[in-house]
């Protein structure tokens, strides 16, 4: 997710969001394991959409 549609959402909003993605990195991670996942940059990208929703709360919508 880019860091522009990131910062149109609500507080709430990107905690959910935060809470999927981490959700959807374990997964990743447990597919890469087995040697299931055909793209290993997927792991990468939600980890980047973690870093950025977590930046997000801690500076600009701290509520």
């Amino acid at each position: 997710m880019k860091l522009r549609e990131l910062r149109e959402k609500s507080a709430d909003e990107l905690r959910s969001i935060l809470q999927e993605s981490r959700q959807s990195l374990v997964s990743l991670r447990m597919k890469a394991a087995a040697s299931q996942l055909k793209d290993v940059r997927d792991i990468r990208e939600t980890k980047k959409t973690i870093a950025r929703i977590l930046t997000l709360l801690r500076t600009d919508k701290i509520s």
